[in-house]
Order: structure tokens, then sequence, then C-alpha cells
């Protein structure tokens, strides 16, 4: 089983900090208690292809694009970034409860022939009701997930072809049919770590996500949906949402999250902690006990430090270290059945080149990782020379940062 690497795409902003524009803005924190802080970039098309392009370049299988109130839509954004990548494919999120699943499921169908067959779907159930209610949202915890349930078996149904009949509590659904259905299916993604989460991963989705916990708390997880999966005669696999901070050294990389964290004052830690901690989502929940809102020990494994979840929602953790240790993470989480990896990392850009070039070149020597087909192959070298050196031009490597 080889690993599967996805990047991210940082459309709700980008910077050299864990603090940006869009931090704490979905817990109704007030602006003035946040550090203003510098080197912010806006998530314009212009910088976001940038990172399109690197991930794509490096060798990145896709990118995740979050959805949400503080970022940039996710399907509009990504449909143009589809018009200057070539191979990188788009692993969308959504939330379901905003849109009909009749028409999710022709999105994706459109989706698909345009970018010939590059889209991913993450679905987002949510977890922080005061985010849901900004969409008209007013189910609870438990509701939305029950109504992901069914709205992801209509989107399966709509997509078979023919039409469709579905009549459960929240979807009403008489003749739903998708006239061309996309092809290839797009995989679904989907996370969650409640007893509600659970059911609706092993019905319905090809790769369940987890956070990045230790390895010990990630088996757990593994095991508990795989044996969900199996009583319903199916099979799930598994990914994990991380950040990196990878350098040449250990120290170099220690050095890297030591400057990130002397970035955050205790105000802005406190008022992050605040807003976090009243999500609903007990995935968040679980990120917040990793640390406790403590600076200290923030080394919860090795090379898995913390840190990032003090100021961030979502994924708290990175994997930080040399590019072997790194790899050596990676490769640890592989053997509990972990096979896709959704990374990131403070710039996007910048991390995107020091993990290609440091870190993927690792697992390729270990053997976890499919050759990526070149944009080259079958192209003619010219005077003795490769392709990848135009005009016969010396070909010239440079080593991995």
């Amino acid at each position: 089983m080889s690993v599967h690497l996805h990047w991210f795409l940082p459309t709700g902003g980008d910077g050299r900090t864990l603090v940006d524009r869009h931090a704490y803005t979905d817990g109704g924190i007030r602006r003035d208690r946040i550090t203003p802080v510098s080197g912010v970039r806006a998530p314009d098309i212009e910088y976001l292809a940038q990172i399109a392009k690197a991930a794509e370049q490096l060798g990145f299988e896709a990118v995740l694009t979050p959805t949400g109130t503080w970022c940039e839509d996710a399907w509009l954004t990504t449909a143009a970034l589809t018009q200057v990548t070539e191979r990188l494919k788009f692993l969308v999120a959504f939330r379901p409860g905003v849109i009909s699943p009749v028409l999710a499921a022709q999105m994706a169908a459109t989706y698909q022939r345009i970018s010939r067959g590059r889209l991913l779907l993450n679905v987002v159930t949510g977890g922080d009701s005061t985010e849901q209610k900004r969409f008209g949202d007013h189910l609870d915890h438990d509701r939305r997930y029950a109504r992901t349930d069914e709205f992801l078996q209509v989107v399966r149904g709509v997509w078979g072809g023919a039409p469709f009949d579905f009549h459960g509590e929240h979807y009403q659904v008489e003749g739903g049919l998708t006239a061309l259905p996309p092809d290839p299916l797009p995989e679904i993604f989907f996370g969650g770590s409640s007893a509600a989460a659970g059911p609706v991963a092993a019905r319905n989705v090809d790769v369940y996500l987890t956070w990045g916990e230790p390895p010990e708390q990630v088996k757990q997880k593994v095991d508990w949906i795989r044996g969900l999966a199996e009583r319903e005669g199916r099979t799930v696999r598994f990914g994990i949402r991380l950040h990196t901070i990878s350098r040449d050294s250990s120290k170099e990389a220690w050095a890297t999250a030591g400057r990130l964290l002397d970035d955050l004052d205790p105000e802005t830690v406190a008022a992050a902690q605040q807003a976090l901690g009243r999500s609903e989502s007990v995935g968040q929940q679980r990120m917040l006990a990793l640390h406790g809102g403590s600076r200290d020990k923030l080394e919860i494994s090795p090379n898995l430090w913390a840190g990032v979840g003090l100021v961030r929602g979502g994924a708290g953790t990175a994997l930080v270290g040399s590019h072997a240790e790194v790899a050596d993470r990676i490769e640890e989480y592989h053997a509990l059945g972990i096979e896709h990896l959704v990374l990131s990392g403070y710039p996007h850009l910048e991390e995107a080149y020091w993990f290609g070039e440091g870190v993927r070149p690792e697992l390729a020597a270990r053997g976890l990782l499919a050759a990526v087909p070149s944009p080259l192959e079958g192209v003619p070298a010219v005077n003795g020379r490769p392709a990848s050196a135009p005009g016969g031009a010396p070909l010239l490597v440079s080593g991995g940062r």
C-alpha cells in the first residue's frame, strides 16, 4: 500500500505566522484582542495558483480546499485552478447541510468533465453551531450527522444513472438523477470523532480522515471505523490531516517551530482557546486536550508538536524534525493503516518545497510512494540530454532543502 500525499490551499489567507487574517472569526472573538501581525498573504487567485502549481510540480496528488465563511468558496476557486494545472486533483470541502444533494451530485459531475476527472470530495458535517447558523442551518450536532448520512445516500443514488427516489427524515427526492454521471466517481473523504460520526463513515465514505493525534490514538480510531465498516460489509481507507515543519536537520526544524511559538503572546492564545473551547466538535476537543492550552510539553509524541492548536482550529499538530525523522513518523502512521496524508505548513508555498524536496525522496526510497508520471514522458532527449533540460542545456539538480 503506497501513501498518497496531498497539500493544502489556504483560501482564507496565508503567512509566516500561525495567526492570520481569518483566525478566530468563527468564535466571535473581538478583533482588537488579537495581536496585529505582519507578513499576511491574501488568498488571491494568483497566489493560490502558485501553490497549486508548486504542489503539482513537487508530486503531490491533490490539494485540500477548506470551507466556511472565513475563506473563499472551494468549488469556484478550485474550478478556476483546474485551468492552470494538469494532473493535480482538488479535494473540495463542502457542507452537506447548505446544498441540495441532487445539486451537489450534478456539480460534481460537471466538475469531473471540466477537470478531466480531478475532483475529490471532502464532506464537512460541521462542529460549530454558530458557523452553521450563518448558513441558515439550525440542526444540532447529532442531527447534522444523521442528515449527512441521508445526503450521501442520495448523492450516490443519483450518480447511478437512473431516476432515484429517496424518502428520509431530511430529504425527500423523487426521480432524482444526474443526466451524465461523473466518470470516474469522485472519492468521498469524511472526518468525525463522535459516536454519531462513526456509522456515517462506515456506511458511506471511501476515506476516513482523522486529525494528527499520537499513533496510539490514531490506531484506536482506525480500529473503530474499520470494525463499523466490516459490519456494513464495506472497506474504508484511512487518512490523516497534519501540518509539517521539515528541515535538513532536526535542530533547524525545532528552531522554526520555536519561532512560530514566539509570535504568540498570552492574550492571543487565551482568545483562541476561549473560542475553540466552545466548539461542539469532538475532534476539536480531542485536539485541545493534547496541549491543554499550555506551552509546556508541546511535543506530545516523538516529532509530533501540538503548538499549532494553541491558536488554530482544526488540525492542531505538526510533524517536526529532519526529513528522515518526518518520514519515520509517516512510516509509523502508514503501518497503522494510514494511506492518505493531507499536509500543510506556514507559509504554504515555502513549506510545500521543504517537504516535497526533503521528505518525499525519503518516502520514495522506502518504497512508500507510487511513481508520478512526468509531463515530459515520451519526449525525446536532445543532444543526448534528458528532455527536462530544454534546448540541450545541462540539467541542474538542486539539493533538497
